[in-house]
C-alpha cells in the first residue's frame, strides 16, 4: 500500500502544480474549451467525452461506496468535478481510514 500512497501523493502534487500553471496562464475558463472541443466532433472532443464518462464512473463509485447517502452524493459530485485531483486525495485519506485493506478501500468498510 505504501507505493500506492506514494503514487497518490505524486499524482496530487504534479496535478496541483500543473493546474496552477495552466490556470495562471489561461484562467479558469475550462468549460467552454472542454465542451467546445466535443461540439467539433474531432479527436480532442472524443477524448473529453471519454474522460467525462470516466469522471462519471468515478463519481458513481464514490457515491455507491458511501451508500448514496448525503455525504456520498456530495463526495460523488466532487469526484466528478474534481477528477484525479480530488480522487487522489480521497483515496489517500481512505487508504489510511481502511488500515490498508484493499477490500475496504474498494467497497467501503461497512460492506
Amino acid at each position: 500500500m505504501t507505493s500506492f500512497r506514494m503514487f497518490l501523493v505524486l499524482v496530487f502534487t504534479v496535478l496541483t502544480i500543473y493546474t496552477g500553471v495552466v490556470a495562471a496562464n489561461h484562467g479558469l475558463n475550462l468549460l467552454p474549451v472542454f465542451f467546445g472541443d466535443m461540439a467539433k466532433l474531432a479527436w480532442p472532443g472524443q477524448f473529453n467525452l471519454d474522460f467525462m464518462f470516466m469522471l462519471a464512473l468515478s463519481g458513481l463509485w464514490v457515491a455507491w461506496r458511501h451508500r448514496f447517502g448525503v455525504a456520498g452524493i456530495v463526495l460523488g459530485l466532487l469526484a466528478f468535478l474534481g477528477g484525479s485531483l480530488f480522487l487522489s486525495a480521497y483515496l489517500l485519506v481512505e487508504s489510511y481510514r481502511c488500515d490498508g485493506s484493499v477490500r475496504h478501500l474498494l467497497i467501503g468498510p461497512d460492506r
